[in-house]
């Protein structure tokens, strides 16, 4: 209530002002000399000047006071890279930034129009045309290499050992596909997806047989996890930002990232003291009217209750035994087994 109380003595304020300056404009058309200027030159000056001076204190303030707001606690061991290379290029260009708007006001006021006054002819100057060519070269140079550095490291294979898993994004909503004993995917095609087939599982292929879903995201703590995104419809967003990760989910195309969570979210509770708090897993690009709704709980676990979990799962074809009449009849004791459907479910299913 306070935060929309406030925002309209902002706009109040602003209003009259505007209706003050429109005011002294008027008077100053009717009072003045043909070709003089009036009052309102230096009004527009000293405005220029105090608005440049508000806005930079409040830029500086805002970043102090709602640092914790943007500035999540990290739970990956590339995003400390990552911050380190993002809070390098905030300060080069927040300083570049304060520089140039401090003088860009400045120069407004100082240079207001006078009787008398001319400005200096001063078309070109070798020196600082090759100053502020090469500094930002260089430093964009710099910048860049040590991005590219940073995001090799990411996008390179992913160990043997590494934790696979499978998300894909729709309207609206995320789901999540692992990998069986077997640790190998089955594959899919588009065309197999329905109201239960979400992924489009192939049940022609072996693998496929004990891939499992999951409500939620669990990843271990402590072990490299390859995520490969797609999507079924439109283009979302891959974003897990407490572990500075985000990437592009692209129709027909697959994306991966790769990335290792350090704290547990029993950790992260604690070092939060927040006993609710729970790692999410948003769309950060905006896909349809329900893009809000795209949103999933992610769970890190320590390895071993990781493992746990993942042996209490249950195969998709379990869940679902009215789609062994799609695995071709060679195949379909083998399924039964590597699904492990009992008799009792597979009775009910007929």
């Amino acid at each position: 209530m306070f935060g929309i109380l406030l925002a309209a003595g902002i706009i109040l304020v602003i209003g009259i002002l505007i209706m003050m300056f429109r005011l002294e404009v008027l008077v100053d058309i009717v009072k003045r000399k043909s070709g003089k200027p009036g009052h309102s030159n230096k009004i527009n000056a000293f405005l220029f000047m105090a608005f440049g001076i508000v806005g930079v204190v409040w830029i500086l303030w805002y970043s102090w006071a709602e640092f914790d707001r943007y500035n999540l606690p990290l739970a990956s061991k590339h995003g400390a890279e990552t911050d380190e290379l993002f809070w390098i290029t905030t300060a080069i260009t927040g300083v570049v930034f304060i520089i140039t708007n401090i003088l860009l006001f400045y120069f407004s006021f100082k240079y207001q129009h006078q009787e008398g006054k001319r400005a200096k002819f001063y078309p070109h100057n070798n020196k600082l045309e090759l100053i502020w060519t090469v500094l930002p070269a260089i430093a964009l140079a710099v910048l860049i290499s040590k991005g590219l550095i940073v995001w090799g490291d990411i996008m390179e294979k992913a160990p043997d050992d590494a934790e696979v898993i499978e998300v894909m994004g729709y309207q609206f909503a995320w789901d999540v596909r692992y990998p069986g004993k077997d640790n190998s995917f089955g594959d899919y095609d588009f065309r197999l997806i329905d109201g239960s087939n979400l992924f489009g599982l192939d049940l022609e292929d072996d693998n496929s047989y004990d891939d499992f879903s999951a409500l939620e995201i669990h990843i271990p703590k402590g072990k490299t996890v390859l995520v490969n995104i797609r999507a079924r419809d439109v283009l979302h967003s891959f974003y897990l930002p407490h572990f500075r990760v985000k990437m592009d989910a692209v129709p027909g195309m697959q994306t991966h990232f790769k990335f290792e969570a350090t704290k547990t979210t029993a950790e992260m509770r604690a070092e939060l003291n927040d006993p609710e708090f729970n790692y999410e897993l948003a769309c950060a690009e905006i896909c349809g009217r329900g893009h809000f709704s795209m949103r999933k709980i992610v769970v890190v676990d320590e390895l071993e209750d990781y493992e746990k979990w993942k042996a209490q799962q249950k195969a998709w074809l379990k869940l679902n035994p009215d789609y062994l009449s799609k695995v071709p009849a060679a195949k379909r004791e083998a399924a039964i087994i590597k699904a492990g459907i009992t008799k009792e479910e597979l009775n009910a299913s007929l």
